[in-house]
């Protein structure tokens, strides 16, 4: 059982000196030391309540006849990895079924931000996020959400976060800092909601995520980085990476379910040959599919030497780089001394393949097989009771009305892969006094979920490339949370909005009226308790479902699941109406 350093210390002392036995000694392995960037052959490591006490030669004196014995056999010892920045509520699973699926893939500490569930349920459901991470065989440190809504005046959250409980939840044990500071435009020009949730951060030591969402890199971004953010997962290209770097911030390249940002960054160390040790790596968002098929953050790090990174360099960015940046080196991120006990065996760096996973100096995993129990809390009925449409809905909720036989209408622009949407037009025809969506272009309407106001705000998307009668439907909708619904056919579309207020929240597609899939995520709308793997299976019914309705997009659910995110722009929706994010305002459906 992992004791904190002060309460371990002597025994740790005893154990080095080979005067006492260790708990867990891991013998003749290639030592990966990302302190040095070296591997060391011929190394043991002995581990007593949880942390590292020696790395040497031989650790024999410290085996005692309890003393539970690992054979490395010469193969590479490296630190259990670190996701850096993540949302736990995106692989639709609560801490402990997350914990459970990432276990296996080498995955030892997680840094997340339930800023989902906060949208949801305010302060309590950060308290139950952070409640059930806690009780994980690995490290889940929890960062306090920023800005519920994301973007004041633009939205309307279930429940909205305070600066008071900011500062309130900076005195909880497993919170270790500030959720990414989303309201860009608000810090840079002084917004004292926004710097003073900041500086309650800072003042109690810890750290503040970053969310630049924005290719402006004059005054504003300066103003930005003077507030005090101290990392930025929302870069896209070398030139921004770069630019974060130079000013002390912590560059988050991200390779998530649909995010595929560190190519186009990693050259600033492959090619540009800048230091790595600001730049780290992370998934942001990672689905259940994902996680059970593709792997977590050792799929990040193959990802990177694939780009051409070495192999050592990629590993300090998913472990030594993300400790230091959060403060805890000392802590975690090394085979070292003192740290958590977090050890991957792997006969290979380069394709990293995850046969035997120590956490916090127990074997977690082996051979790709989860060899502890993840513990779960009792979700609240609130939790349970989060999807209020507050009436039945009908195909005629969904009609766009305008006079005359055509009408010139924004239209929101998927593009694959990034989060950024674009700003589009479109002349769509009318018919008995309604806007029919044609082509490339779909319907798509937000339907409020949190206060039962019936409310719906239409509009249109393209990119899908869906066709039929049918209609997606998802709880999920980045950041409020209401509903997103988006298709082809307006009865369709109310069809599969209603299933979900049935259900209490998920994601279902719909085709002719008929349901083809659905998972449900009855715990605010945004998760389910059962074990990975059924979700995942649940989640690759829905992607068939779309794909047998046209869509061909690279996990189109996650491009799908942000159409209302109204910080990243350029075009969005929310339950107040159209939003141009690259100027932060309410604009007309029609042009």
């Amino acid at each position: 059982m992992l004791k904190p350093w002060i309460e371990a210390q002597a025994r740790l002392v005893e154990v080095a000196a080979g005067r006492a036995p260790a708990d867990l000694v891991i013998r003749g392995g290639q030592w990966v030391n990302v302190h040095t960037r070296e591997v060391i052959p011929g190394i043991d490591i002995a581990v007593a309540d949880g942390r590292v006490a020696y790395v040497g030669a031989d650790a024999g004196p410290s085996i005692g006849p309890d003393t539970q014995v690992i054979e490395a056999a010469g193969r590479y010892m490296v630190p259990g990895l670190i996701d850096a920045h993540m949302h736990v509520e995106s692989g639709m699973l609560t801490p402990a079924g997350f914990a459970a699926a990432v276990i296996p893939h080498g995955t030892t500490t997680i840094f997340h931000d339930p800023h989902e569930i906060a949208n949801v349920l305010g302060l309590n459901g950060v308290r139950l996020m952070r409640d059930e991470s806690l009780l994980q065989p690995i490290s889940m440190f929890t960062q306090m959400p920023s800005c519920a809504p994301s973007a004041p005046g633009l939205e309307t959250t279930g429940q909205p976060i305070t600066e008071g409980e900011v500062a309130q939840a900076m005195g909880w044990d497993g919170i270790v800092g500030l959720g990414e500071m989303m309201n860009f435009p608000g810090v840079a020009a002084g917004d004292r909601q926004m710097l003073a949730e900041i500086a309650a951060t800072r003042a109690a030591g810890k750290t503040v995520g970053g969310h630049y969402a924005s290719p402006d890199l004059g005054r504003p971004f300066h103003a930005y980085v003077a507030g005090g953010a101290a990392d930025d997962h929302e870069t896209t290209t070398e030139a921004q990476g770069i630019a974060r770097v130079r000013q002390g911030m912590g560059c988050m390249m991200r390779l998530g379910s649909a995010w595929y940002d560190v190519e186009s960054q990693i050259t600033a160390i492959t090619e540009k040959g800048l230091d790595p040790r600001f730049f780290i790596l992370c998934t942001d968002d990672s689905h259940s599919g994902t996680l059970v098929h593709d792997g977590h953050m050792n799929r990040v790090v193959r990802h990177a030497i694939d780009c051409g990174c070495d192999p050592l360099v990629a590993i300090q960015m998913a472990t030594i780089n993300a400790a230091q940046h959060f403060g805890l080196e000392r802590e975690l991120g090394s085979i070292t001394p003192g740290r958590r006990a977090d050890v991957i065996l792997t006969p290979d760096l380069r394709s990293l393949p995850i046969e035997a996973v120590i956490a916090q100096g127990r074997l977690v995993a082996e051979g790709g097989k989860l060899l502890v129990d993840c513990p779960r809390i009792a979700w609240p009925d609130e939790a349970r009771n989060s999807v209020h449409l507050g009436r039945r809905l009908a195909g005629a909720d969904f009609a766009v009305r305008a006079m005359g036989d055509s009408a010139r209408v924004r239209v929101i622009g998927v593009v694959e892969n990034q989060a950024p949407t674009r700003a589009l037009t479109a002349e769509l025809p009318i018919h008995d006094g309604v806007i029919e969506a044609q082509g490339e272009t779909c319907h798509i309407a937000l339907v409020e979920r949190h206060r039962a106001t019936g409310g719906v705000v239409n509009g249109f998307v393209s990119g899908f490339g869906y066709r039929g009668r049918m209609a997606v439907a998802s709880t999920v909708a980045h950041d409020s949370h209401h509903m997103i619904v988006v298709g082809t056919c307006r009865d369709s579309m109310a069809a599969a909005a209603n299933h979900l207020g049935r259900i209490g929240g998920g994601v279902t597609v719909f085709r002719d009226g008929e349901e083809l899939a659905t998972v449900a995520l009855p715990i605010a709308g945004l998760m389910s308790d059962l074990p990975a793997e059924e979700v995942a299976e649940a989640a690759q019914g829905i992607v068939k479902a779309m794909q047998d309705c046209g869509c061909r997009l690279n996990n189109a659910y996650m491009q799908h699941s942000l159409l209302a995110l109204v910080v990243i722009p350029e075009l969005r929706i929310s339950d107040l109406g159209i939003v141009d994010v690259t100027r932060f305002e309410l604009v007309d459906l029609l042009v």
